[in-house]
């Protein structure tokens, strides 16, 4: 068997998804401190990070990896 790769465990959640869990978890300051990413620190808002997000493939990638992380990181229930 194969590692389960970040594509695999990314499967079937949503952009806006990811986004909620992680702004729930961190505050705009910290998202912007682990992702240097203007639409963190000028006028934050979900939607407005979601209109970036989807138009920027390397800032999404980062966002991803930053989600897996914190689920990887989070105790299992």
């Amino acid at each position: 068997m194969t590692a389960p790769n970040a594509a695999n465990q990314l499967h079937g959640i949503t952009l806006a998804a990811m986004m909620e869990e992680l702004r729930a978890r961190y505050s705009w300051p910290e998202l912007f401190a682990q992702v240097p990413i203007r639409c963190f620190e000028l006028k934050p808002s979900i939607k407005s990070s979601l209109v970036f997000l989807r138009r920027t493939p390397w800032a999404r990638a980062k966002v991803e990896e930053l989600y897996v992380a914190l689920r990887r990181d989070r105790p299992a229930p």
